[in-house]
């Protein structure tokens, strides 16, 4: 990348507040739905305007980079040398449908498979989250504190409903411990609730670009991001992911069964 980071952020803030008024103007036209894997799945023709939107932008800015964004990608053949941009247009689709809130726009940036920066952007609270380990992390103007390492009695987690319903891996015994379960249907939001100290952690199955954004921001703060086992997670592979407090982490690593 050819431009300082100061200059890069800047210009990402700057596309995704300008994609911001393309989600919020579409809120107000018919939207064409489509489903993908099953009827919970959606893709709206504002995900694709609004990827296609980050990819031109991306490409007039460095023509060389990888991109992984989630209604374009379709192979999973790559490596992370190099740039490596993730897209996710609208995070929380489902959420945009139907209640017309609860959904993020995000996109992340790897260097040779290390997260340098991310940015997550709740439209409908018009807040942008962004940082990287170089810098720290901001709301905004307004820099973040790591948040308080609490333990999971002592919290609230976020748990993707397929697994709660299903009691993936012992999560319902997870839930049981802790203060209580809350779940919104789109990961960028759930995992701004953990690091700004809402939620003491976040788990789900997730593919890369639902946590790469959230991934720099939350290890930025000190956060735990892996897998339920606590292992490293694959940047190009799909996965149960746990974003929580060190102490949570450790709380939910003895409640989970193998599987």
């Amino acid at each position: 990348m050819d431009k300082s980071f100061s200059d890069l952020d800047k210009m990402v803030k700057g596309w995704m507040k300008e994609a911001r008024l393309k989600i919020l103007k579409a809120l107000n036209d018919e939207i064409d739905v489509w489903t993908k894997s099953g009827r919970n799945d959606l893709v709206t023709n504002i995900d694709k305007e609004i990827e296609n939107f980050y990819i031109e932008k991306i490409h007039h800015f460095d023509s060389e980079a990888t991109i992984i964004g989630e209604e374009t990608f379709s192979n999973d053949d790559l490596d992370l040398n190099g740039v490596t941009w993730y897209l996710d247009p609208i995070d929380g689709t489902m959420n945009f449908v139907k209640q017309k809130e609860h959904f993020a726009t995000m996109i992340a940036i790897y260097e040779n498979g290390c997260g340098v920066r991310g940015y997550i952007f709740d439209v409908m609270r018009n807040k942008i989250f962004w940082g990287g380990p170089d810098i720290g992390v901001f709301c905004d103007n307004d820099r973040l504190t790591p948040p308080i390492n609490t333990s999971l009695r002592d919290g609230l987690i976020g748990i993707g409903a397929p697994y709660l319903i299903h009691n993936f891996r012992n999560l319902q015994k997870v839930a049981l411990q802790s203060s209580g379960t809350r779940i919104y249907g789109s990961a960028g939001i759930q995992i701004l609730h953990v690091i700004e100290g809402k939620c003491v952690g976040y788990v789900s199955y997730l593919r890369p670009w639902d946590f790469a954004a959230g991934k720099v921001l939350a290890e930025t703060l000190g956060l735990s991001v892996k897998t339920i086992d606590g292992k490293s997670l694959n940047m190009l592979t799909s996965s149960d992911v746990l974003v929580a407090t060190k102490n949570a982490q450790k709380d939910i690593a003895k409640l989970v069964k193998k599987s």
